[in-house]
């Protein structure tokens, strides 16, 4: 006969009860209580927990600085192309010079000088050129002028849709020059 201690387990074995005894949802809160104690993996779990909040935040900001880079290269070559115009006097295929040298300063495929560049005499105000006579005094004093306006054109569509651009967007720049 084997001996008992007072708990009702046997005395052998340091008054355990076999393994194979032990009933199996006695052995799952055995492991979940030492899992419970246990700090191993919680970096992980806490880097899975962050990681899509951190990409749902990151793609936009990724994708408004492509947006931005592409503007300012979009106005680089509205540039291009108002500094060919002040270089090559104006004639009959000035706006197509002026399309190919715009084209040209860009890497960045189906950049387009729409609409077409145009010359037109006035003066200055503000960032428009107003209609007048050449020749004439403008009211600032200077003597109205001829100029060239170029504008630079280039569809756009961010990595993933959401409200700060829409679904598509035209980066559009517009650079104007005195050319006499």
């Amino acid at each position: 006969m084997t001996k008992t201690i007072s708990r009702g387990k046997p005395a052998g074995a340091g008054g355990r009860w076999p393994a194979t005894l032990k009933s199996p949802v006695r052995a799952f809160l055995s492991r979940f209580r030492r899992l419970s104690r246990s700090e191993h993996g919680t970096s992980a779990v806490e880097f899975g927990l962050a990681a899509p909040i951190l990409l749902g935040l990151l793609v936009p900001v990724a994708d408004l600085g492509i947006a931005f880079s592409q503007r300012i290269e979009v106005q680089q070559a509205a540039q291009a192309g108002a500094q060919y115009a002040s270089f090559h006097p104006w004639h009959s295929n000035s706006p197509a010079d002026i399309t190919n040298a715009v084209k040209a300063a860009s890497t960045l495929s189906g950049i387009e000088a729409t609409p077409v560049p145009y010359q037109v005499t006035g003066c200055p105000t503000g960032g428009t050129v107003s209609q007048a006579t050449p020749g004439s005094t403008c009211s600032n004093g200077e003597t109205a002028g001829y100029y060239v306006v170029v504008t630079a054109q280039l569809p756009y569509d961010p990595v993933l849709p959401y409200s700060a651009l829409g679904d598509a967007v035209i980066l559009t720049a517009q650079s104007t020059i005195r050319i006499r």
